[in-house]
């Protein structure tokens, strides 16, 4: 006789099992009724003996309401986001990259690009742990309970060689029909329908109840494996392994020795995407060796060892109903056209961007004109024609706007720039609003608060500037339209939060034109604290990694406003900070000091990326090409003949990692 603990532990082995083979082999052995009722005496007894809860039950499938908030989570391993063509030749320019950097055999995986939301899953022990959305890439929300009601996302993973720590990458997907059905109920109810199964998917993930999550019928499907102790060298071997676990991997995938076999796959997908029962918007391609990827490394956005081909975007007609103009943070004029809805790619398209005057000029555009529209990327609607052969009844020529629409400053077109701007910047309300709405971003200064309660502050008179919230009071919230005692609360203890956000993201949130998020991380690095930034010269500024000319007479044209110095001292009063931390001022050595290095080849003890670091906070300089200002080529393994014959010229000494290492040492 079962003790009631076995009872229940072998329901839940019996109904992991039925799970594997219905969604994973697509093989079930018992009816949709019979399984029903096993879950049922597991729910049932579960219920009855609560003392015997697991986390990774079965029995989580059907979910709850019990509502939660989610937690942020930081990723142990970046979630990047991939380089994007829309080119055979752009391939082949990848493809010869990798051979020339690598100059040994490789061989690509080819996997299709599924169109879903990011996530990712930790296994510890073969049992989920946790699943976390993409977030920033740095960051996302823990969506652990919403997962596991999805069914094919394994609890328990079955088999042989599972790390005792994996994290695994993929997406989560709503097919074709389930997101028809869904936006048929939504349409009966009169609720809002969803654009596309993706949007669907991602606002499904976040919802509070998890019931509900259950019943939409999300699914995934996984791409990749992170962890210290993988099981081969080859990602591909690692996913036909992880498919034997219990996880979702398509077996859409090849792995191929040719450029050729990488172009036969891509012009197969290209037609039979269409008949696939889930969204996919183009191909992965990834270097197969893990080894090879380490060594390949990373840029600063981007892994130098995969690329994501886009498929060519479809197009529709539709008629050009208006143009209007947005007024952006810098002050950045860009035309909208306003289109007659049309379907496209899935999606309801009634706005495309028409970029700036030259674009509108080379269209020929009248109001009325039937207008071909794509998606560049099939994320961004363009117009890309006019048919002027359907012309008729047409109405004025659509040219572009001289005054600002919102503050009416006469428009400037810098020469050599295709932009228009509004130079008002400090009367004009929607760079202002912008700047703030910047300012408080979660990769900047991570203050909770919306564009609309931005605007309600802005036009309240209660701030004109990001600075200016640091000096509302409780009294001033809580008398306004819309705002209670809690969300007053919430936004006061966001903006106290805000004076320790680091010293790089501050620079980000200043807006300083052109300064984007790595290129704050770059000047932080060169210049530990804000004095330093304004006190640079130009010279210095250009000695910087990836810091050009453009850039660099930006943050000096920034430093010579006075209003903008006003803005940074109203931050420096507040407490923001406007200096690297002191552990990593206590981190950084001088033992490069004036010392430019090259670095060349594939590495053994640490990737290309994590020497440029070293570099930097050790008071060195990155360059990529050889010179005679260079001192020293850090060289690995297959190092380009021609930067060795160029070092043996110029006298330039070229050591090995471990040499480098010891310079540190």
């Amino acid at each position: 006789m079962l003790t009631i603990q076995q009872q229940i532990e072998t329901l839940r082995q019996t109904l992991h099992e039925h799970n594997y083979n219905y969604y994973i082999l697509s093989q079930p052995t018992i009816s949709d009724l019979e399984f029903d009722k096993l879950m049922q005496q597991l729910i049932d007894l579960e219920a009855q003996y609560p003392e015997f809860h697991d986390p990774n039950s079965p029995s989580v499938r059907v979910g709850s309401d019990i509502n939660k908030s989610f937690s942020q989570v930081t990723h142990r391993y970046p979630m990047l986001s991939l380089q994007n063509t829309y080119s055979e030749s752009e391939i082949s320019d990848f493809y010869n990259r990798v051979q020339k950097a690598l100059n040994e055999d490789f061989e690509i995986v080819c996997e299709l690009k599924f169109d879903g939301t990011s996530i990712s899953l930790i296994y510890e022990n073969g049992q989920l742990a946790q699943a976390v959305t993409r977030g920033d890439g740095k960051q996302g929300d823990d969506v652990t309970a919403n997962v596991r009601t999805i069914r094919n996302v394994p609890l328990v993973l079955r088999g042989e060689n599972i790390p005792d720590y994996v994290e695994v990458r993929g997406e989560i997907m709503m097919s074709w029909n389930t997101f028809e059905k869904l936006n048929e109920e939504r349409a009966q109810q009169e609720e809002p329908l969803f654009a596309n199964p993706r949007n669907a998917a991602s606002g499904t993930l976040k919802l509070q109840d998890s019931r509900v999550v259950a019943s939409r019928k999300l699914e995934s499907y996984m791409y990749y494996l992170l962890g210290e102790s993988l099981p081969t060298n080859s990602h591909f071997d690692n996913m036909l392994l992880a498919r034997t676990w219990g996880l979702n991997v398509s077996t859409s995938m090849n792995r191929c020795r040719t450029i050729e076999e990488v172009f036969e796959f891509l012009r197969y997908w290209h037609v039979e995407r269409k008949n696939l029962p889930v969204a996919t918007d183009g191909v992965v391609l990834k270097v197969d060796s893990l080894s090879q990827q380490r060594n390949l490394g990373f840029t600063s956005k981007f892994p130098r060892w995969a690329i994501a081909y886009k498929f060519e975007a479809e197009k529709a007609i539709t008629r050009l109903d208006s143009v209007s103009y947005q007024v952006g943070r810098t002050g950045a004029v860009t035309p909208v056209a306003n289109l007659e809805p049309v379907l496209l790619s899935g999606t309801t398209v009634k706005r495309a961007s028409l970029y700036n005057e030259d674009a509108i000029n080379a269209l020929d555009l009248y109001i009325g004109d039937m207008v071909f529209v794509e998606k560049g990327g099939e994320i961004i609607p363009k117009i890309t024609g006019v048919d002027k052969e359907a012309r008729f009844l047409l109405g004025e020529k659509v040219v572009f706007a001289r005054r600002c629409p919102d503050c009416g400053a006469l428009l400037v077109r810098d020469e050599g720039e295709a932009v228009h701007y509004c130079p008002n910047s400090d009367g004009c309300p929607p760079q202002i609003k912008g700047r703030i709405e910047h300012f408080v971003t979660r990769k900047a200064m991570n203050i909770t608060i919306g564009p609309e309660n931005i605007a309600q502050l802005y036009d309240n008179n209660l701030i004109h500037d990001a600075a200016d919230l640091y000096t509302l009071q409780f009294h001033d919230l809580i008398n306004l339209e819309r705002w209670a005692r809690t969300s007053a609360l919430n936004l006061l203890e966001s903006i106290e939060k805000s004076k320790s956000v680091s010293y790089e993201k501050v620079l980000f949130a200043l807006g300083i034109r052109f300064v984007g998020e790595t290129v704050a991380q770059k000047l932080a690095q060169a210049f530990p604290n804000i004095d330093a930034l304004a006190q640079a010269t130009f010279e210095q500024l250009i000695e910087v990694e990836e810091i050009g000319g453009r850039i660099a007479q930006s943050v000096i044209d920034a430093f010579l406003n006075p209003k903008f110095i006003d803005f940074v001292e109203r931050l420096r009063v507040h407490g923001v900070q406007l200096s690297l931390s002191e552990d990593i001022l206590a981190s950084k050595t001088d033992k490069l000091n004036g010392l430019t290095i090259v670095i060349s080849g594939t590495f053994e003890l640490h990737s290309r990326d994590e020497y440029k670091t070293m570099i930097l906070q050790n008071g060195g300089k990155n360059s990529g090409s050889v010179s005679k200002n260079t001192d020293y080529i850090l060289a690995g393994d297959n190092m380009g003949p021609a930067k060795l014959e160029k070092a043996e010229k110029l006298g330039v000494k070229v050591i090995d990692e471990r040499a480098f290492l010891e310079m540190l040492r």
